[in-house]
């Protein structure tokens, strides 16, 4: 048997539980064909790069198994199927890594930066002119000639 990766993004508008259902039911498929589920993660609720089936939003689920090649086939059929799977890719792997994978160890680091900086509507961004009343050194401005306004053409 061979050791492979499958990570699966689920409707938005599906419920974690509903995800964490949906998962059992293909880590059964698995096991019933002889498959061995080494770990699953859930990654939670991610912003997509682009629109999938007018979802921007996606339920992440990462499973790590060990599975003859039909077992696997028939859990991406039942998922090809499935109305709440918005995508998924499977992958052969050589060994399964141990420990927590990278998307949730990035999770924890975020806590540890601090809260993001939020410098208001319209401030802190390039050109930014600190009080917004100075103008700079661009100099002052030169004087209008109000005579003969009218005359141009």
């Amino acid at each position: 048997m061979a050791l492979y990766e499958t990570i699966m993004i689920a409707r938005q508008d599906v419920t974690s539980s509903q995800v964490e259902s949906l998962t059992e039911t293909f880590s059964n498929i698995l096991t019933e064909n002889g498959g061995k589920i080494a770990k699953t993660e859930q990654w939670g609720l991610k912003t997509l790069t682009y629109r999938i089936k007018k979802n921007r939003k996606g339920h992440y689920v990462y499973v790590a198994y060990e599975a003859p090649a039909a077992a696997v086939a028939e859990m991406e059929r039942n998922m090809s199927i499935n109305e709440d799977v918005l995508r998924y890719m499977t992958v052969k792997l050589d060994t399964i890594p141990e420990g927590q994978t990278a998307m949730l160890a990035n999770k924890g680091e975020r806590s540890e930066r601090g809260p993001r900086r939020f410098d208001g509507p319209r401030g802190g961004g390039f050109g930014d002119r600190g009080d917004r009343g100075d103008r700079g050194d661009r100099g002052p401005r030169r004087e209008r000639n109000t005579e003969g306004e009218g005359d141009r053409a």
